[in-house]
């Protein structure tokens, strides 16, 4: 029987195994890419504006917008609006337009065609009527004679005479004073008392019969009076309302008349006072002055 051989060493054995691993891996062929790399695909993100919105979301959406619309054109095409507003004149047919302009051009050029005709014509019958009717010769104006020259003299002299006339009778227009129940200063306070006081003497001796016991009222009253005493003319401011104490109230002044003459120290001043008060004929028939 022969002798067992000894075993190999574990670290022999982890040797052989690296030395192997080692050469296995250098063996190995590391070739560079040389082909290009491609370029990734851009996807662009379309954004589109809508004026209108669908009830339903597309099941195929091909744009973003603000709100979903499935469809909503007037064509079968694969088109997309470039812009949500209404098609404008310029997005029609080229033709139309194009037409329309030579058109346009054609018309112009008939007006102006025809404008021409129309002043050539027009000078030609002008100058017809002035060969037919040749204008006149200017005559000589005739100088005026001594009678004519007298007749105008004459006729400025009255009409300088009429505008003194005028300015004249402005100078003299009468210098009036107007007064009324409250007048202060003494010289017209007191003739117009001694007035007021006569009228109504005289207005209640002469009562009118007619409105007695039934018809009652004011109305104001403007009498003119000149500085001797007599009237210059009566008219009613304001009526009562009824015609037959209108009518009395200026008849019962005009009786009372002619009062008394200016004072010196009115005349001196004034030509005429006008004077106005409120006449009442009262219910116990009388006549009284406010």
């Amino acid at each position: 029987m022969t002798a067992a051989e000894p075993a190999l060493p574990p670290l022999a054995i982890g040797i052989a195994v690296s030395i192997l691993v080692h050469g296995f891996v250098l063996a190995i062929n590391f070739a560079p890419d040389l082909k290009p790399k491609q370029k990734a695909v851009d996807q662009p993100l379309e954004v589109v504006l809508v004026n209108a919105r669908g009830k339903q979301k597309p099941v195929d959406p091909q744009a973003l917008a603000q709100a979903s619309l499935d469809g909503g054109g007037n064509t079968d095409q694969d088109r997309r609006a470039k812009t949500p507003l209404p098609a404008s004149k310029r997005d029609q047919a080229g033709d139309q337009l194009v037409s329309t302009q030579s058109r346009v051009q054609e018309l112009e050029a008939l007006q102006q065609k025809l404008l021409a005709e129309a002043q050539a014509r027009t000078e030609v019958k002008e100058e017809e009527r002035r060969v037919e009717q040749p204008e006149p010769t200017p005559q000589a104006v005739p100088l005026p004679t001594g009678a004519d020259l007298a007749a105008r003299a004459m006729a400025m002299a009255r009409l300088e005479a009429e505008i003194a006339r005028n300015v004249d009778d402005y100078n003299k227009r009468p210098r009036k004073k107007f007064v009324g129940a409250r007048t202060q200063e003494y010289r017209f306070a007191q003739y117009i008392e001694d007035w007021r006081q006569k009228v109504e003497r005289i207005g209640n001796l002469n009562y009118p019969s007619a409105a007695r016991g039934r018809i009652y009222g004011n109305l104001t009253l403007t009498v003119e009076i000149r500085s001797d005493g007599e009237i210059e003319q009566i008219y009613v401011s304001r009526s009562s309302g009824q015609p037959l104490l209108d009518e009395a109230a200026q008849r019962i002044v005009r009786m009372a008349a002619p009062y008394a003459p200016f004072s010196p120290d009115i005349k001196r001043d004034f030509e005429i006072l006008s004077i106005t008060r409120t006449w009442s004929f009262t219910q116990g028939d009388q006549l009284e002055a406010r």
